[in-house]
């Protein structure tokens, strides 16, 4: 006599595999709770998939984020409570930390959408280890990779953190303020290859200076760095200050230094200058 439903904001149900709210319904659902009618609105509503026998009939939203897998079983997912809004698209800061959480040899993992800078939001991942041996394995190009096995590119972190433990409060809730930010090597970045050429070096310091990171090198990818679409168009438009004349679609091809030149030198014939890091880009001569 239980009824689930997994729906969207809509109140639609979703395929088989997407994430959506739980919903309840049946006999054992109560009539509300006691003496709050805001919160029984809200959380007890009207059941449109109801049997024709069933009067009035009402489903409780849960707040839970779950799927439904292709053998019938809900997979929980996490609160969604927990979602936020990066470049107007949606995030389910659950899901994310339900995929982390998952990689073998991760402890506890925490999900959060800082703006260390102004209009600069990135979603950064804090975890704890089960073995300290395994720390050093367990990097950011590793769980980077794994997310992105499980995940739309949007919803894997930019930096992951490790930390010893997850910072609680006094009453033993998740510290989210004590999080520190991420530094250089949250941040998936390959065995370090210097510039090579003065394209590739004009490359890597306008990357340094659109991700206020000090060193990026020849393989490094610009979105494995942080990078995302709003970078993006602000890293062409400085590249195209400096008389390279590049497309967004170019850079999403060919996102490592490397590749991008080796691009943009098949493309034209520009003379290249090296631009020192925090200096005004003008167009090259």
């Amino acid at each position: 006599n239980t009824r689930s439903y997994i729906l969207d904001e809509q109140r639609r149900p979703v395929p088989i595999g997407v994430a959506g709210e739980l919903y309840i319904a049946g006999i054992q659902v109560a009539r509300g709770y006691l003496s709050r009618p805001d919160l029984t609105a809200e959380r007890f509503v009207p059941d449109p998939y109801a049997p024709a026998d069933e009067a009035d009939a009402r489903m409780y939203k849960t707040g839970d984020l779950a799927r439904w897998l292709e053998d019938g079983t809900i997979e929980f997912l996490g609160r969604n409570d927990l979602q936020v809004r990066i470049h107007g698209i949606r995030i389910e800061l659950g899901e994310i930390e339900s995929r982390l959480a998952a990689v073998p040899g991760v402890g506890e993992a925490i999900v959060l959408a800082r703006e260390d800078q102004a209009n600069d939001k990135r979603l950064v991942a804090y975890y704890t280890v089960n073995d300290s041996a395994a720390k050093e394995e367990l990097g950011a190009e590793v769980l980077r990779w794994h997310l992105s096995n499980h995940l739309p590119d949007d919803m894997v972190p930019s930096a992951f953190v490790a930390l010893d433990a997850i910072p609680l409060t006094p009453n033993g809730k998740i510290d989210r303020k004590a999080l520190p930010a991420p530094e250089g090597d949250a941040y998936a970045v390959r065995a370090y290859e210097p510039p090579i050429g003065k394209l590739e070096c004009t490359l890597a310091n306008v990357w340094s200076e659109v991700l206020k990171i000090k060193k990026v090198g020849r393989y490094d990818s610009f979105f494995d760095l942080g990078g995302h679409s709003l970078s993006a168009v602000k890293l062409v438009s400085m590249l195209q200050q400096a008389g390279i004349d590049i497309s967004i679609a170019a850079l999403f091809t060919y996102p490592t230094v490397e590749r991008l030149a080796a691009h943009i030198g098949g493309e034209s014939n520009h003379v290249m200058l090296r631009i020192p890091l925090g200096s005004n880009i003008g167009p090259l001569t």
